[in-house]
């Protein structure tokens, strides 16, 4: 099963904190897109990802949500900000508390550092997508590896001495939007797997 970990500093980590529009909750409108990318499928949906979502973002930070298949996720490409809403609704406010607000979706308070070495220790296969990387196409992916991108603004400073130990990897010689990156990605393990 392959994982994903998204990390936006501005993402709001309050339901109340998103309106109509969603560039000014925190750019909310590209982790709507990653998620898309993660699940949906044309007529079908992923059920082999794990999306791990991490706001950095104001009030609430940091937020950590998981989200992964569920026969009663009520998960549409119609209404995911409605869907990221309720979740941080009824996100914790206190660490070392796990929320599962819907089927397949838990909300707790982790912080970037602490999810990358979590899933490291556990002895996945964890690679930043990044421009400089070596080309995904070099690699033999067994389809459980772990995978991170960054919002429009990457990743700040603070994070950098975790990202420094991790494999990088890149989709293509251009600068995508996160979630073309994703959808590379998907595809080339779909590829490896016939």
């Amino acid at each position: 099963m392959a994982e994903f970990i998204y990390y936006s500093k501005s993402a709001v980590t309050a339901g109340n904190f998103i309106k109509d529009n969603l560039m000014e909750a925190g750019r909310l409108d590209i982790a709507i897109n990653v998620l898309i990318s993660a699940f949906f499928l044309s007529h079908d949906i992923r059920k082999d990802v794990k999306m791990h979502l991490i706001f950095d973002g104001p009030p609430n930070a940091p937020l950590h949500i998981l989200m992964q298949y569920d026969a009663e996720l009520p998960i549409s490409k119609k209404d995911v900000a409605g869907l990221i809403k309720r979740i941080l609704f009824k996100s914790p406010k206190e660490k070392g508390k796990i929320v599962n607000p819907v089927p397949g979706c838990f909300v707790e308070k982790k912080s970037f550092e602490a999810l990358v070495e979590e899933l490291a220790e556990s002895g996945k296969n964890v690679f930043l997508l990044d421009k400089k990387g070596e080309d995904i196409r070099n690699l033999k992916l067994k389809g459980d590896e772990v995978f991170i991108l960054g919002d429009q603004d990457g990743f700040p400073d603070d994070k950098r001495h975790i990202l420094k130990r991790i494999d990088k990897i890149t989709v293509s010689p251009k600068m995508l939007f996160a979630s073309q990156v994703l959808t590379i990605v998907h595809n080339e393990l779909d590829r490896q797997e016939q």
